[in-house]
């Protein structure tokens, strides 16, 4: 990914006004993310667990999305990231929701992606962050990387649709 500013940031979100996306809390260590291993940027609020944003580049250009976060309940469990399919025990992969874009959206549409908890999928496809178990798989990192963003891209075309 290529490295991005506050303000193509806040401009690219799809599923949420333009004042909220100006009080949005953008992380403020964007000039040392390490860019070149990003698939995508995501975080979660600091001052809301509950509310976490992802960015990433499509072929329109960026697209970010709002996302609320389930709280987790009962036991913990094993579960895996959609996206990157690493498995996490316990609270590491947790059920975020979208509202749709435009008139659905408004409608109180939503689409849902279970993830990695602390949205750092591209540090767990590289290895450079671990949860314990990752599936034994024969392809390559690249190969992994092009599955995640296909995953990843069309859960934000049905974020647009």
């Amino acid at each position: 990914m290529l490295a991005i500013t506050e303000r193509a940031i806040r401009a690219s979100f799809v599923n949420c006004t333009q004042g909220e996306a100006k009080r949005l809390a953008v992380p403020n260590d964007l000039e040392t993310r390490p860019w070149v291993d990003l698939d995508f940027l995501g975080w979660r609020d600091p001052a809301a667990t509950q509310r976490a944003y992802l960015v990433a580049e499509s072929d329109s250009g960026l697209v970010g999305v709002a996302l609320r976060v389930a709280p987790q309940t009962g036991r913990a469990r094993r579960s895996m990231c959609s996206l990157c399919l690493t498995t996490h025990t316990g609270d590491g992969v947790s059920l975020m929701t979208a509202r749709k874009a435009g008139r659905d959206g408004r409608q109180g549409n939503s689409v849902g992606v279970y993830v990695c908890s602390d949205l750092a999928c591209s540090f767990y496809l590289r290895g450079r962050k671990d949860a314990g178990r990752r599936l034994d798989e024969t392809i390559t990192l690249e190969e992994k990387i092009d599955r995640t963003t296909t995953i990843l891209g069309a859960f934000l075309r049905r974020v647009l649709e």
